[in-house]
């Protein structure tokens, strides 16, 4: 087994759906902030999340305190879960190919309360035929909640396929259509994205 990457660092959070583990990447190379702080956010797993990496490629676990994009990545969770923050503004660098970088992407435009379908993505990745593929990518998504593919239906409005599982995707959605401003200009129960 290759060694852990000896940039990757995680702490683990509480939340409404049980512990959260923040993954990130202190990688010089990868830098936010006008204070040019060191690291990019590569992972939000849920504790029985599929596709999370075993504990030993997570990196060192720290204190959120000793990385600020931790830190950071903690407190827009925490707003989150508070109805207080509906986008998040991290520096994220999940790790995938050149799809799965777009895809991903794309979730990140999904607005707070609506949904999409994986037609509707793979229409705007270029090839309606895609949808399949694309449903792959979106169920290995690295950073849940965050990059919102809880977000993602199916077609017919099915809530199908979440890493996280499916009780918390419905978490998710129900709790986004609860926490909408009163004087939200989207309707309320969750829509769709024209693609």
């Amino acid at each position: 087994m290759p060694p852990t990457d000896p940039a990757l660092v995680h702490a683990e959070i509480p939340s409404p759906l049980g512990p959260l583990t923040l993954v990130a990447d202190t990688s010089p190379a990868l830098t936010f902030d006008t204070a040019r702080e060191p690291g990019a956010l590569t992972g939000v797993y849920l504790a029985n999340q599929a596709h999370r990496p075993a504990a030993d490629a997570l990196g060192s676990a720290v204190s959120l305190a000793d990385v600020p994009v931790l830190e950071l990545a903690s407190v827009q969770l925490t707003e989150f879960f508070d109805a207080t923050r509906r986008r998040f503004d991290l520096p994220l660098a999940p790790v995938g190919p050149e799809f799965s970088q777009r895809t991903w992407a794309l979730l990140r435009e999904i607005p707070y309360g609506q949904t999409t379908t994986y037609g509707a993505l793979a229409a705007q990745l270029g090839n309606k035929n895609l949808a399949r593929r694309v449903g792959q990518v979106v169920g290995r998504n690295p950073i849940s909640i965050i990059v919102p593919c809880h977000r993602v239906v199916a077609a017919n409005g099915a809530l199908t396929g979440y890493a996280g599982g499916l009780d918390n995707k419905k978490w998710l959605l129900d709790f986004e259509a609860v926490t909408r401003p009163a004087n939200s200009s989207i309707g309320p129960a969750p829509r769709r994205c024209s693609p």
